[in-house]
């Protein structure tokens, strides 16, 4: 199973620039909201067309602008999952999987069947989609789109019209199916913490500009870019200079670090995330006397802004267990901040 993207669409204000392949995988797209990434399943689906380019499933040409080929939804084989589920009103949710169910009348009972099942669905099956909850729905829509027998899923924002418990019940239930799954799945989401659980690979998109695909875990261990950064979660990024190999200036902190590997020429930015800094009582390399502007209790948690005493720099999050900063309080002596060098996350120009 592959797919090729290769496509450029102009948007109202930028150019749309998707390029990547996708094989037995989950791809994740992840970017803010209006960067482009649900117009690229549309146009992977043949709901938009782009101004230019190639798309290739399996080997079939879905689309090329050179060689005038566009092919329609139908002709494509492809099982979108719209963030509003997209079920028809006046459809009971029986008849919403059979509509696409393919094979013949025996086969589609038999998929109507075994997805009413796998989806929880099937004291509801006879019930239309104005009755049931959001929920509920997009189990409905999960359970459609596998009755297809589709060679690729798009998941647009699968989650974000759930909220708490729900959402979490739904994605463990996606996670199932995705790892059963036999093809690729593109999945689109702002949400950094859905793209992490459950894709293999992901691509960082940024007004319209597609970053180069990198294992998830990768991605979010060393993001390569400020946009990447940024959107992996991390809260703490300066602007930044090298001072010789191993050295960095990081200027909005007005904090000096040592590096674990030679600094680039072309260093743009440093971050570093809020769960990584460490309490110290002595100094050391990266290490820094601690003042606390301000504090924040939050659930399971303390949020402080931190900074080196004395500086007027910006301060940094520290996010520390409530039990670590309970002892903290208690400490009699001087209390300083250290910053891992493996920590140290650097962005090139």
């Amino acid at each position: 199973m592959e797919l090729i993207v290769s496509i450029r669409k102009q948007l109202r204000s930028f150019m749309l620039k998707a390029d990547f392949t996708a094989r037995d995988e989950v791809f994740a797209l992840l970017g803010a909201s209006g960067c482009g990434k649900s117009m690229t399943l549309k146009c992977i689906a043949g709901i938009e067309t782009p101004d230019s380019g190639r798309i290739v499933l399996n080997g079939r040409v879905l689309y090329d602008s050179g060689q005038d080929i566009n092919l329609s939804p139908q002709q494509r084989h492809v099982g979108y999952l719209f963030q509003n589920y997209a079920l028809f009103p006046n459809m009971t949710i029986r008849e919403n999987i059979r509509f696409v169910a393919g094979g013949t009348p025996a086969d589609k009972e038999e998929k109507v069947q075994a997805n009413l099942v796998r989806f929880g669905l099937t004291e509801l099956a006879d019930a239309y989609p104005r009755e049931l909850s959001g929920g509920q729905q997009q189990r409905a829509a999960f359970a459609r789109i596998l009755a297809a027998d589709s060679e690729l899923l798009l998941l647009d924002e699968p989650f974000s019209a759930l909220d708490g418990y729900l959402k979490w019940q739904l994605e463990l239930e996606l996670g199932k199916v995705l790892q059963a799954y036999h093809g690729a799945a593109l999945l689109v989401s702002h949400d950094r913490g859905e793209v992490y659980r459950l894709s293999d690979r992901a691509a960082v998109i940024s007004q319209g500009c597609m970053e180069p695909a990198q294992e998830t875990k990768e991605l979010f261990r060393h993001p390569q870019t400020l946009a990447a950064t940024l959107l992996t979660g991390c809260k703490n990024v300066s602007p930044a200079r090298k001072i010789d190999a191993g050295h960095i200036q990081a200027t909005e902190w007005d904090l000096t670090l040592a590096a674990a590997a030679d600094v680039p020429d072309d260093i743009h930015y440093v971050g570093v995330r809020a769960h990584f800094l460490e309490l110290r009582t002595a100094p050391g390399e990266n290490t820094y006397p601690l003042e606390v502007v301000q504090v924040i209790e939050d659930v399971f948690s303390y949020l402080l802004m931190v900074r080196r005493r004395g500086s007027q720099g910006k301060a940094i999050r520290w996010e520390l267990a409530k039990e670590t900063w309970e002892n903290c309080q208690r400490q009699s002596g001087a209390l300083y901040f250290h910053i891992p060098l493996e920590a140290i996350m650097i962005m090139q120009g």
